[in-house]
């Protein structure tokens, strides 16, 4: 893929293949550097203050929301989470919600200028409870996208660790497509050159890498089995306690929630229903995707964002 102009110059092509209608947005890169030296960055679209903030899976960036933004036709910002994108890596490896939600507060804070609708997918989902509740000022309303703190680690997030769990450097961008398609991941192959190109960076030796930690990691454990099995049992160690913080979190968000699931995602019937029954003041819709309903129904993402935000 040739390199366009700018980033946001893919967003008359997204919309077109999706049969939008709605005003291209102007879009931005904005910054700012974290109290420890980190910086955190994001996406801004439109002229006007964001009313909706996304946060992001693991393994993705900001641009997974560029569909849904431009089918959802409001002022919205997309935050890089730490790790990712635009973001710094964090040298203590530490990406859960509870650790990431105060660097996505300061964000906010800096972005937006009034409570927003706070929408997170997988991990982002997990980091926007975590901010909702810790910090009810920043959201009116949140909603979580195809994640509970129920959901099997080795189960549907196995395909990811395994996708990224290879070489850290390729010679083009190229390779990197044809894994993705080959995972099943990134459905046509234009999709797939648009989410490589955001989530890969060229190296001055020539050579690309993805841009976020989690491929790095994926790699050191496939490479030395020892690290793996350390890795593992620490996280058989805290699943249960990162299990157990994720449903307090919830249980602290006083604004209103809504669950959306894909129905062949990551989570299951099984998920759900303890969802609702831990949070039993929560909603809950169903739509036909996998995982990253962001990416493959975004029209119908849009429009139910958009009847949340008082605007439908």
């Amino acid at each position: 893929m040739s390199e366009p102009v700018d980033e946001f110059s893919f967003l008359a092509g997204q919309a077109a293949d999706f049969g939008i209608d709605e005003p291209i947005p102007r879009g931005e890169r904005v910054g700012l550097t974290l109290p420890d030296g980190r910086s955190l960055s994001a996406l801004r679209y439109g002229d006007a203050p964001p009313v909706v903030t996304f946060l992001h899976g693991a393994g993705l960036n900001a641009h997974t929301w560029d569909t849904t933004i431009l089918a959802l036709g409001l002022p919205a910002l997309a935050i890089d989470l730490p790790g990712h994108g635009d973001s710094s890596w964090r040298p203590d490896f530490a990406y859960t919600g509870r650790v990431l939600a105060p660097d996505v507060a300061i964000g906010m804070e800096t972005w937006t200028s009034g409570p927003q609708l706070l929408v997170g997918q997988s991990l982002g989902g997990l980091t926007a409870a975590a901010l909702a509740a810790s910090r009810p000022d920043l959201v009116r309303e949140l909603v979580i996208i195809d994640i509970t703190p129920g959901v099997d680690p080795n189960a549907g997030p196995t395909q990811i660790r395994e996708f990224f769990a290879g070489p850290t450097d390729w010679a083009t961008r190229d390779e990197l497509v044809d894994r993705a398609l080959a995972f099943g991941l990134g459905g046509t192959r234009k999709a797939a050159e648009r989410g490589v190109y955001f989530n890969s960076r060229i190296r001055p030796d020539g050579r690309v890498e993805w841009k976020h930690h989690f491929a790095h990691l994926s790699a050191a454990m496939a490479a030395s089995p020892e690290f793996a099995a350390a890795a593992a049992a620490q996280q058989d160690a805290v699943s249960s306690v990162l299990s157990e913080t994720g449903w307090d979190d919830l249980a602290a968000v006083s604004a209103p929630i809504t669950l959306i699931r894909g129905d062949h995602g990551y989570v299951t019937d099984e998920n759900a229903a303890q969802f609702q029954e831990r949070v039993p003041a929560a909603s809950l819709a169903v739509v036909s995707s996998g995982h990253n309903v962001q990416e493959e129904v975004p029209v119908e993402l849009g429009a139910r964002l958009r009847t949340f935000s008082g605007n439908g």
